[in-house]
């Protein structure tokens, strides 16, 4: 795999300039697939705006208080992606979708604490069962509860299993994936692996079942939108 990355080559999803210097920072293999992936260096420098260059964001990833998910990471390449949390100093930062560019809204710190994840496989481990989740996590329940599609909300750190909110009628998904990434709805019907919701302003949008992420009950539990 290369080392480097021309800009011109970077993923849609990146919000960041694509002129202007010819190469910038590839990702790491690590929790989220490459093209919904940031390297951590390039959310300080090119979105955060908290260091000038990648020789500064190496020196605040080895001496500042930067924790991904509640992990101190040191790598300028560690890769970020949907969810994850950031905290730089006493600011916490999520990722997220904003019309199909991986993006950071602002959440205060209790929100900052939890982690929705959701349940992409299972498999039985010493007669347990442990569930996959969609940033490379692995979890050991006792309990065979969860499917597939299922969101579960850890604690960070310590991961923790908080609440688990199922895929079905009524819950609120949020688009990864497919033309309508970013969006939110309520299911309306499940039918075979796709999901037909309807969002805030009533229209109705069929999309598959793998760009759906259930976020809530009734509504969302986490901030998913930048506030005005």
């Amino acid at each position: 795999m290369k080392k480097h990355l021309k800009r011109l080559a970077i993923p849609r999803s990146w919000a960041v300039k694509r002129r202007g210097i010819t190469f910038i920072a590839r990702p790491n293999p690590g929790p989220h697939p490459f093209k919904l992936a940031l390297p951590i260096g390039v959310v300080l420098r090119d979105m955060l705006n908290v260091v000038k260059n990648a020789k500064e964001g190496r020196n605040a990833l080895h001496n500042k208080e930067i924790l991904i998910d509640g992990v101190k990471r040191k790598s300028f390449k560690f890769p970020v992606g949907i969810m994850d949390v950031i905290k730089v100093a006493d600011d916490y930062f999520r990722i997220v979708l904003e019309k199909g560019k991986l993006s950071i809204i602002t959440i205060d710190k209790k929100e900052a604490e939890i982690k929705p994840c959701r349940i992409t496989g299972k498999c039985k481990v010493k007669g347990k069962t442990q569930i996959n989740l969609y940033d490379g996590k692995n979890i050991i329940v006792d309990k065979d509860d969860y499917k597939v599609g299922d969101t579960i909300v850890i604690s960070l750190p310590k991961h923790e299993i908080k609440e688990h909110i199922k895929l079905e009628k009524g819950s609120v998904v949020y688009l990864i994936g497919g033309k309508h990434s970013g969006n939110i709805g309520k299911v309306e019907d499940i039918i075979s692996n796709k999901i037909i919701y309807k969002r805030e302003s009533g229209e109705v949008i069929e999309t598959l079942k793998k760009y759906v992420f259930v976020v809530g009950k009734d509504k969302p539990i986490i901030s998913l939108v930048k506030k005005e």
